[in-house]
């Protein structure tokens, strides 16, 4: 929040002040619908493939630990095409897709204590309950309880749908549905952030930006003056390949079939391309000898195991480190000789970079506020809710990076 000193004290920037109106107006209208059904528009996907459906949907009070939200902004991800498209998971519709976006919190249900109506929120697909294993860990954020969970389209307090038109169940989507005016979240799901975070902006971190730039800066850590290579130049690449800018890499170098990329990605600090179609031997080869024994870092957003070969591959041995971000398909397996690790290479996971969702993405929120973090240039399209099969088409076409969808045309 910007204020100037002076001897009539702290004076605010009317952006401020009318964030903060807003705010307070967001609580008193969230008052009224409190433990009723909401009846609201929900781009619903029918079945496999074909294009979303606007339609009037119910959406119930939130139950115990829940919390309903009134989502404003929502962008696409790819997995949200990934599974709309059914390929290589069990499909699952009628279903509401949707997993990164910000809104306000509507009304909360028994036992949410750290949260209240008008609060701004991001709903995000993993949680973090803050009493399993994994959430008193400083190592680890799979949270036992609330993570992942793609075949599940119901709710963990009674495995019932808050969703439904006509009394018929709609499925939910990584526990988030965000393709709806409304919907209902777990608590530990939901990160409560800064009022005066323009949600149209951050509305990004709560998923794929948080999950390639965590990659780099949580797990990677490449140091000052160091070099990375980053395989695939996607959103979750090119938030990789800003991570390592922020961290004072030297070279960046970006591997992806595409020549087109390396334009948008130098935006993001990419130094140098290479194209694994214009070499006859292994990319990781070639990444060998063009920086005199390999890179200090690797990051692959691909998915394919092959590029995760390469990734591990390409890493100086004695202290280079690969970090595997992409998801790979279900029976996917790579193989690399053993005498790698013994040459003292180091292979790592990561799952939404390392991010404890509740604890640590406010903070991001923060790094944002304070310019420490670029999220603009990720965005490279908007439409209003009612046009939202577009951000499908841009995705398909392969054009841009985000595209983000106005709830409220």
């Amino acid at each position: 929040m910007a204020l100037c000193h002076c001897r009539l004290g702290p004076v605010w920037h009317w952006q401020d002040l009318w964030q903060v109106f807003k705010w307070k107006e967001g609580r008193e209208e969230m008052s009224s619908t409190v433990a009723q059904v909401i009846r609201c528009k929900a781009a619903v996907a029918w079945e496999a493939g074909k294009p979303l459906v606007i339609e009037e949907v119910e959406v119930a009070p939130p139950q115990k630990m829940e919390v309903r939200m009134k989502i404003l902004f929502t962008s696409l991800c790819h997995t949200d095409v990934w599974f709309w498209e059914a390929k290589g998971q069990n499909p699952l519709f009628p279903r509401i897709l949707g997993h990164e976006a910000g809104g306000i919190v509507e009304s909360v249900g028994e036992g949410v204590m750290e949260l209240a109506p008008g609060d701004h929120v991001l709903p995000v697909f993993t949680g973090e309950c803050k009493e399993c294993a994994h959430c008193k860990s400083e190592e680890s954020n799979m949270c036992d309880l609330l993570r992942i969970n793609t075949d599940r389209g119901v709710m963990i307090h009674d495995g019932k749908s808050r969703f439904s038109i006509n009394g018929k169940p709609i499925y939910h989507f990584v526990g988030t549905s965000t393709f709806s005016e409304y919907t209902v979240v777990h608590v530990g799901c939901v990160v409560k952030i800064n009022p005066l975070a323009p949600l149209d902006k951050v509305c990004v971190l709560s998923c794929g930006i948080s999950t390639g730039f965590g990659a780099t800066v949580n797990v990677a850590k490449p140091t000052k003056g160091s070099t990375v290579a980053v395989f695939g130049l996607g959103a979750v690449g090119l938030a990789a390949a800003e991570g390592a800018r922020v961290s004072g890499a030297s070279r960046i170098i970006g591997v992806d079939l595409h020549p087109n990329k390396f334009q948008l990605a130098k935006q993001f600090g990419v130094t140098e391309f290479v194209n694994p179609k214009d070499y006859t031997k292994p990319i990781q080869e070639v990444i060998v000898e063009m920086t005199q024994g390999g890179v200090d870092r690797s990051i692959e957003c691909t998915g394919h195991t092959d590029c995760m070969i390469s990734a591990f591959e390409c890493v100086h041995d004695g202290w280079g480190v690969a970090v595997i971000v992409g998801v790979p398909s279900k029976d996917a397996v790579f193989k690399t000789h053993p005498i790698n690790f013994l040459n003292e290479r180091t292979l790592k996971g990561t799952f939404f970079g390392n991010y404890k969702p509740r604890s640590d993405i406010p903070a991001v929120v923060e790094k944002y506020m304070n310019k420490e973090l670029e999220l603009e240039k990720f965005i490279t399209h908007q439409v209003p809710f009612s046009e939202i099969n577009k951000a499908f088409d841009y995705m398909l076409k392969g054009e841009g990076i985000r595209c983000i969808i106005r709830m409220e045309d």
